[in-house]
């Protein structure tokens, strides 16, 4: 009886002593916010950059262009087309962000690659402001242009990329040059090694194919970094669409100046790809002859295309020069792991949207 009655003791003291500790946490005071708008906010109308430099930047064309990497001209067509989906509703409490100051803060994102926090001191808004003006406008600037900026091609438009090819690089019957671009990323927490690739940094891969006057036809925004380019080609819509003919691709041709069957309409790209009736890719370099050398220096002009289309990509928008900075939600499960990279797309997205409009 009487070890019982120690136990017993024991059981209720260790009782005590949890529930004492979670009423200790439980007690704990809150975190409140100590300004309703922060005294460094409150002067955005004063000393912010948009609205201190924004008046003055309009009557200099090439210093717009200089902070905004964006003509004004081409400002004010995109700003006409999105004005409607970036105009909020003044409150009680507060003015809402005019489109042009979520444009300019969103282009300077992209031009940039500054971090949320540094804009937040160049335009005094809030760094969650500014994350969600940059995910806004990026998906708006994706859903509403990438109809008109970046189509199906047709037959005609196939046709007129081939002879684009044909003229610049010698290279006929080639409808565009592919390749995937590996766009560096902060690793997403539970991620494991999905995103590391081979180049030791984690990343997001842009497979896209370009024409002969560097723009982008088709693209394909997400791929795991750690997938190969064939797979990422293989299980994408635009591959899934070439093995069911869905592209429009015109019919095989002959050759300029040969007299031998018809030849089908390809894509170039490198080593990392399969080769089938629609995708070219170069011999290996052991034992090559005159001809299997010369058909691969061929490919080789007309595969630099999307080669320098990616690099006119980053030089033009520094924000892939580093990791992007974006999405600060702890992933919980597939659904917010798709929600990350969807982000990223829209971002990624809308920056190919705006080089179409120069």
């Amino acid at each position: 009886m009487a070890d019982d009655s120690e136990e017993e003791v024991v059981l209720h003291w260790l009782v005590s002593r949890c529930w004492g500790q979670r009423s200790i946490l439980d007690e704990e005071p809150t975190r409140r916010r100590r300004f309703w708008v922060h005294p460094i906010v409150s002067q955005r109308y004063r000393k912010g950059h948009f609205h201190s430099l924004y008046k003055d930047l309009r009557l200099h064309p090439e210093k717009f262009f200089a902070f905004c990497r964006m003509s004004l001209g081409t400002f004010d067509c995109l700003l006409s087309s999105l004005r409607t989906v970036l105009t909020f509703m003044d409150t009680n409490m507060r003015r809402s962000i005019t489109p042009e100051e979520r444009l300019i803060v969103t282009l300077r994102f992209l031009a940039t690659g500054n971090s949320f926090a540094s804009l937040h001191f160049e335009f005094l808004l809030g760094t969650s402001t500014i994350s969600r003006i940059v995910r806004h406008t990026c998906q708006v600037i994706w859903e509403q242009l990438r109809e008109t900026v970046m189509p199906q091609p047709k037959v005609d438009d196939w046709l007129r990329i081939a002879e684009g090819f044909n003229l610049s690089a010698q290279f006929p019957n080639c409808l565009g040059a592919m390749d995937g671009k590996h766009i560096r990323v902060k690793k997403p927490p539970h991620s494991g090694s999905r995103f590391f690739n081979y180049k030791h940094f984690f990343s997001i891969v842009l497979m896209a194919v370009a024409d002969s006057n560097y723009k982008f036809i088709m693209v394909d925004i997400g791929a795991y970094g750690s997938t190969a380019d064939a797979r990422i080609f293989s299980a994408s819509r635009m591959g899934e669409r070439l093995r069911a003919n869905q592209l429009a691709i015109p019919e095989s041709r002959r050759l300029p100046g040969s007299a031998g069957p018809p030849a089908p309409f390809v894509f170039v790209a490198d080593e990392g790809f399969a080769l089938t009736n629609h995708v070219m890719r170069p011999f290996p370099k052991r034992g090559l002859d005159v001809r299997r050398r010369i058909y691969n220096y061929r490919l080789t002009r007309a595969r630099r295309y999307v080669e320098c289309a990616f690099g006119i990509l980053s030089s033009k928008w520094r924000v892939f020069l580093s990791s992007i900075q974006m999405d600060l939600f702890e992933p919980r499960g597939v659904l917010a792991m798709a929600e990350r990279r969807y982000s990223w797309q829209c971002l990624i997205s809308s920056v190919l949207v705006s080089c179409f409009l120069f």
